[in-house]
């Protein structure tokens, strides 16, 4: 998974200025979907627009995690997200709510801290009604989940990975643990930390791209880059894409009569 990345804080440290993904190479990373699959089919058609759009490449779209929870469609942004994969080059990173959402099928404690954030909505997602959700205790409800969620699912998500490293960027969750190599970092930081990572102000070996903290607009700094638009509750889900040393965005936007529009600009 790893390149030669034994190097956290090197002497050659790519700056926010220089960095760059191999040459003939083009990325589209998107932020944390959080089930929104109207958001995401959005995005999705205005990224193979543009990917057309542009010079032959090599082109790797990167799902920086956190597919599910909190919106309205968990299992149709699964499905969608699986299905792109079968057309196109798609990576995809585990985040910390695929990590609650596998564990809570067996860890009735985990199920519980699942549902209080955002994992009522996912298994709703699935097809079970309200009424019957709330008449269940825990025990019923993990029969229920093994039932109503494909085992196709599951696998999909278990497979995701913890960590991407292209050129002279590092594509995690969550962020890094500051004082860790790379190939050093645990899944647990990789998927959960925020303040010791976003507080950290010293350059890494490699721009880290994340997502997991919610920002207004894509948090552009000069050794992280951060692109949770908070698309559940903002309507806006972002996708940065990379080419040589470029940068430069894509979102689909929700607007105040609730239609979906698509905005572009260089960062």
């Amino acid at each position: 998974m790893f390149q030669s990345i034994r190097r956290l804080f090197a002497s050659g440290t790519a700056s926010h200025r220089n960095a760059r993904v191999p040459d003939g190479e083009r990325l589209y990373v998107i932020g944390d979907i959080h089930g929104r699959l109207d958001l995401f089919r959005a995005l999705r058609d205005a990224i193979e627009d543009d990917d057309a759009a542009q010079p032959p490449g090599e082109t790797t779209v990167i799902l920086l995690g956190d597919l599910v929870d909190r919106g309205p469609d968990s299992a149709g942004v699964v499905k969608s997200a699986r299905k792109w994969g079968e057309s196109r080059k798609v990576r995809y990173l585990a985040g910390n709510h695929e990590e609650m959402f596998l564990q809570s099928f067996e860890d009735r404690e985990i199920l519980r801290h699942f549902l209080k954030h955002g994992g009522k909505e996912t298994i709703l997602s699935y097809g079970l009604d309200r009424k019957t959700y709330s008449r269940m205790k825990m025990s019923e409800l993990q029969e229920v989940m093994k039932e109503a969620v494909p085992k196709r699912d599951r696998k999909f998500l278990a497979s995701f990975e913890d960590m991407i490293v292209i050129g002279d960027y590092a594509f995690v969750h969550a962020g890094i643990n500051p004082k860790l190599a790379l190939d050093e970092q645990k899944p647990s930081d990789l998927r959960w930390i925020r303040e010791r990572f976003l507080k950290h102000e010293e350059p890494f070996s490699h721009v880290v791209v994340h997502g997991h903290t919610i920002f207004e607009e894509m948090e552009h700094r000069k050794h992280r880059i951060g692109i949770d638009t908070g698309a559940f509750r903002t309507g806006r889900l972002t996708a940065l894409v990379l080419e040589g040393t470029s940068r430069r965005i894509i979102q689909a936007v929700t607007d105040k009569n609730g239609e979906i529009a698509i905005e572009k600009r260089d960062v």
